[in-house]
């Protein structure tokens, strides 16, 4: 009975997962578009569709996701290749004790949106069983059902979300074409390119930074789920099919959506056209399937600070905690906290990717008792690409002083990985120098 506990939980969260669990492209591009697909990333296609032309928003969204799914290709190969998390592959880049500042970021900015997407969880449910049913059931009731489901699928780890994913998607997807397909059925693609915009104009350079924003962190931590790649072609086709092809079908069909009815959540446009239940299986399975996924990737952070704790049982404190401090409606407070986290995170896949480059040979399980207790250099390169991504973030949550992409996120990556891929160069060059001065 133990044993088949341990196999149901066992996540591999400290060791590389085994090749006989590792998993094809069709799985893991499940899971990848199931943890994309969520009330935000919907928003954010309305807000692209009611802030530009139809042709515009389509331009924005094909080009954000393909250089979002770019940067997630770059991280998810690592992932591949040792078949360990994020935070246990930063420590190959940054020492042991930089990685358990890695990893504390990553777990509780991770923790921090999953008690925030709770919270919308419960007061959005709240709304949609109201409006379809006329049963107002309290919203904190619903934070701790959402909690309790979303927990136990992140406490059995990559094998639950796989099978919800594989359940989810295909529903999701029948929901969200069903929707466009209705709502859109009655005005030609000219009409609505041409339609008023609703909301403030955004330029396509614009939509190109919110896209790649909306998910860099999401990129950077794909190792958590590329780990489970049979091989790199499945990391890379998986990750560039989530990202620039999941991705971009939700976000245009969210702002197609929106330029047909001026509304930019698609639940409400469901329960609009009749599709109640729909609106509320969208809801559910949306928010479900991200939050379990933020849950997941913090706890595999807790792991590596807390390494003596099975990741079961951090994963159901982390679960009780933000459930409660959801309901107590606290998170509100914090997002400005979690906002500058999330700053914090970009970098270190910059780091770590450009690192891999010239030590991959290092990045071995089997050498992780020889890594140094700290990489100083690499933990600098961090240091002054998060000082850029603050320089370039607009306040409040940075300083906004300058701009280079237009996505702080992005430029805190490149600004790591050109910083420690020259480091790398350097070095190498002297490793030649010496080898040739020795021969």
């Amino acid at each position: 009975m133990d044993n088949e506990k341990n196999k149901l939980i066992d996540d591999y969260e400290l060791e590389p997962v085994p090749d006989d669990k590792r998993k094809g492209w069709v799985k893991l591009t499940l899971v990848w578009i199931a943890g994309i697909i969520a009330l935000s990333a919907t928003a954010l296609g309305g807000a692209l569709g009611s802030g530009m032309s139809l042709n515009e928003a389509i331009v924005s969204t094909l080009i954000g996701t393909f250089l979002l799914s770019l940067i997630s290709v770059i991280c998810c190969i690592v992932g591949a290749k040792t078949g360990l998390s994020t935070s246990l592959v930063s420590s190959f880049a940054l020492g042991r004790y930089g990685s358990m500042a890695v990893s504390v970021i990553i777990a509780i900015s991770l923790f921090g949106w999953f008690g925030v997407q709770l919270d919308l969880f419960g007061s959005s449910l709240n709304k949609v069983i109201l409006d379809v049913f006329n049963v107002n059931i309290s919203p904190s009731l619903l934070m701790i059902i959402g909690g309790i489901l979303m927990t136990i699928t992140a406490t059995i780890g990559y094998n639950a979300i796989e099978k919800l994913s594989v359940l989810a998607v295909p529903l999701l997807a029948i929901l969200l074409i069903g929707s466009v397909y209705v709502v859109s059925s009655s005005f030609t693609y000219a009409e609505l390119n041409t339609a008023p915009l609703t909301s403030t104009p955004l330029t396509i350079g614009m939509g190109i930074s919110v896209v790649i924003g909306s998910l860099a962190v999401g990129a950077i931590i794909g190792p958590d789920i590329s780990r489970y790649a049979k091989s790199v072609k499945d990391a890379v086709i998986s990750s560039m099919l989530g990202y620039f092809v999941g991705y971009s079908i939700v976000l245009i069909i969210s702002a197609i959506l929106a330029k047909a009815t001026s509304e930019v959540d698609v639940v409400a446009i469901m329960i609009g056209i009749g599709w109640g239940t729909g609106g509320m299986l969208v809801l559910i399975l949306a928010q479900w399937t991200t939050n379990n996924t933020n849950l997941y990737s913090s706890a595999l952070g807790f792991s590596v600070v807390f390494r003596r704790v099975p990741k079961y049982v951090l994963t159901i404190i982390a679960g009780l905690i933000g459930t409660a401090f959801a309901i107590a409606g606290i998170y509100t407070q914090f997002i400005p906290f979690l906002n500058v986290l999330s700053i914090l995170i970009p970098p270190i896949g910059g780091v770590y990717t450009a690192d891999f480059i010239f030590r991959h040979k290092q990045y071995s399980f089997n050498n992780i008792d020889k890594i140094p207790k700290i990489r100083l250099s690499s933990l600098l390169t961090w240091i002054l690409a998060s000082i850029v991504a603050f320089m370039t973030t607009p306040a409040p949550t940075g300083f906004g002083l300058f701009t280079l992409t237009g996505a702080s996120g992005v430029d805190a990556f490149l600004f790591a990985f050109t910083l420690q891929f020259i480091r790398g160069l350097i070095k190498q060059r002297k490793t030649v120098k010496k080898g040739e001065m020795v021969a």
